[in-house]
């Protein structure tokens, strides 16, 4: 089934003595336009829209002018069982609005059959943006490194940052961050969710908020608490990123919205026509995603707005690409996920999408949900078993010398094809920061008011003896070595690596692996300036060798493994359980890997490797 263009763009378009509106909701029987006032509290007058073919229904308005609130009702039928939830009194977000006037508060009302909601949900705002700006090539490459960024944590505290602009758009453009991301090498930030969200239902009773932002109500508008200043914001800091030759790339929630599961309110596109846009069964919603709803994405409207959405980043704000959280759900089609998927072959071949930087998390909860290594080109993916193979090593598991090496030589044994596709990371926004695996053994999420029953059971963690903070100087200088051992091994590896923002200076959580409903702001006057200047250091030695950064897997001729006699590896050496010390030798470079609680001397190139130590030997080795 294909969606027929409509005589007008979607969304409110100023023109010359009005504006056009147009809308979807193939099952409504008409959908209303409401003006507000420029506080978007008193109506101005509403205007019900011609339906037009294929579920398009548009209008003109005279009276409109840019820069007015304004918001949508729909009429038709109440049938929930049928994914239908039509209801006049509820005041809906225009998917295709850019900016709103206010951030979304939870509110039981939202929720209540036949109880108006214009007094509490944000109104779109009718934008007129200035002439986009040029498109690039994306500045990104196969070896960069990628800095995870919550953009509100990591300004929130920064001293250098004007307090008005702090947790902004702006404050990410000032030049103290910028001049932080190029002192570590980043390549690229990765914005965790900038479009506006809304708090679960079960939040604000424990006094709680969400602030990771991945529970979305309209794909497109700018969370005001970010963007204060609208949507400019946005490009102009992409705009001085740029300038300082870093790339963005913005994590995106295509795949699920705000509106929660059945006993959640209608917000935007639930009240639209949610038998359109989410996926039903057996007279229920689906929940690929954990958050109560999944979209529906095979469905030609709701491939329409996700594609419209991307091209709408790129076109109007420039960015370089996009991270795509819980991305199996835009594979999934009536028989499960296809690699296949039309809107996945929409999205690499559309012509303003096609060069962008495109990253999966290829996992959800759905059947079959956990597709690592099966997107299609040029995907790439966000890689998990690098994360844990990593870390148990360290911890100091039996036999993971093998998975070790698999994985700082690109995974080859789940990406397939000539070049790593994988996004190796050790810590990510979802799980312990990287100082927490090696402090605490289980998570601490009391303070989320789940019974610590949220958040992954399983982390691969450590804590030399104590859980959480010490004064014991030996152990934290323990913990230190491990997080130095970490970092240079994630630096050692072939293709794309991840770096979540705080993880260079030593970042807690206090143990909780499951932060999206607590503030945890980078606390930049207690940096660990030595462990900062480590990674600064990696990041130089890695920009230097090429043998490093090339995301081809390693051939058998590129590369020699020694034991620490300078020996061979033999496959007694591979299948010995307790095997944790390796010198991998490249035409540039040698890594040398000493897992041991001792120093050890490597003899070929001569040097001693501390205990619980990765060190680079930058020369060449015959």
């Amino acid at each position: 089934m294909q969606l027929s263009d409509p005589d007008w763009l979607p969304g409110a378009t100023p023109v010359d003595g009005g504006v056009h509106f147009t809308v979807w909701a193939g099952n409504a029987s008409g959908v209303d336009v409401e003006l507000y006032d420029i506080e978007g509290e008193t109506p101005l007058t509403r205007k019900r829209l011609d339906a037009a073919q294929d579920g398009w229904h548009h209008g003109f308005i005279v009276a409109a002018t840019a820069n007015m609130r304004y918001g949508l009702r729909a009429h038709g039928a109440y049938a929930p069982e049928r994914g239908l939830w039509y209801d006049p009194s509820k005041l809906l977000l225009d998917p295709y609005a850019i900016e709103i006037d206010r951030p979304w508060v939870h509110d039981p009302r939202l929720a209540e059959r036949g109880v108006d909601t214009a007094a509490l949900v944000p109104k779109a705002l009718i934008s007129r943006l200035p002439a986009p700006p040029y498109t690039r090539p994306p500045l990104f490459a196969r070896d960069g490194l990628i800095y995870e960024v919550n953009v509100a944590s990591l300004t929130q505290l920064h001293p250098d940052v004007p307090p008005h602009r702090r947790g902004t758009f702006a404050a990410l453009g000032h030049p103290a961050i910028i001049a932080h991301l190029k002192k570590i090498g980043v390549s690229a930030v990765e914005l965790m969710p900038v479009v506006a969200w809304i708090d679960e239902r079960h939040l604000p009773p424990l006094g709680l908020a969400n602030h990771w932002g991945y529970n979305p109500v309209g794909l497109m508008a700018l969370d005001p608490r970010l963007a204060p200043e609208g949507f400019i914001e946005l490009r102009q800091a992409v705009e001085r990123l740029h300038a300082a030759g870093i790339g963005v790339i913005l994590d995106l929630v295509l795949n699920h919205t705000g509106e929660s599961d059945a006993a959640g309110p209608a917000l935007s596109l639930r009240g639209l026509d949610g038998e359109a846009y989410f996926r039903m069964r057996d007279g229920h919603l689906v929940n690929d995603t954990g958050c109560g709803n999944t979209l529906r994405c095979e469905y030609p409207a709701a491939r329409r707005l996700i594609l419209d959405t991307l091209r709408h980043f790129v076109r109007n704000a420039g960015v370089d690409g996009f991270r795509f959280d819980l991305a199996p759900v835009l594979g999934r089609e009536g028989h499960g996920f296809d690699p296949e998927a039309q809107l996945l072959t929409e999205i690499i071949t559309d012509p303003l999408l096609e060069d962008r930087i495109l990253i999966a998390e290829p996992w959800d909860i759905g059947v079959d949900g956990y597709q690592l290594g099966k997107f299609p080109q040029p995907f790439r993916e966000w890689n998990d078993r690098y994360r844990d193979d990593v870390r148990r090593f360290w911890r100091g598991d039996t036999r993971m010398i093998g998975p070790l090496v698999t994985r700082i030589c690109g995974s080859d044994d789940v990406f397939q094809g000539e070049e790593t596709r994988g996004i190796s990371f050790i810590a990510a926004h979802d799980g312990f920061t990287l100082a927490d695996v090696v402090a605490y053994e289980r998570r601490h999420n009391e303070a989320n008011g789940e019974e610590n029953l949220d958040g992954h059971p399983e982390n691969f963690s450590w804590n030399h003896g104590a859980e959480g903070p010490t004064d014991d100087p030996y152990i934290n200088g323990q913990r230190h070595t491990d997080i130095k051992a970490l970092l240079s091994t994630l630096f050692a590896t072939r293709g794309n690596i991840m770096l979540t923002a705080g993880d260079e200076f030593g970042h807690s959580q206090h143990g909780n692996n499951n932060g999206y409903a607590q503030n945890f702001p980078l606390d930049w006057a207690m940096r660990d300036m030595q462990l900062e200047q480590h990674i600064a250091e990696l990041a130089v030695i890695r920009a230097r060798h090429p043998s490093l950064t090339d995301p081809g897997f390693l051939h058998p001729e590129e590369v020699r493994w020694l034991r620490p006699n300078g020996e061979p590896f033999t496959v007694a050496d591979w299948e010995d359980p307790h095997t944790a010390e390796i010198a991998m030798v490249l035409s540039d470079i040698a890594v040398l890997i000493n897992r041991s609680r001792q120093p050890v001397q490597f003899v070929e190139p001569s040097r001693l490797v501390p205990a619980r130590s990765v060190l680079f030997v930058a020369k060449d080795i015959a």
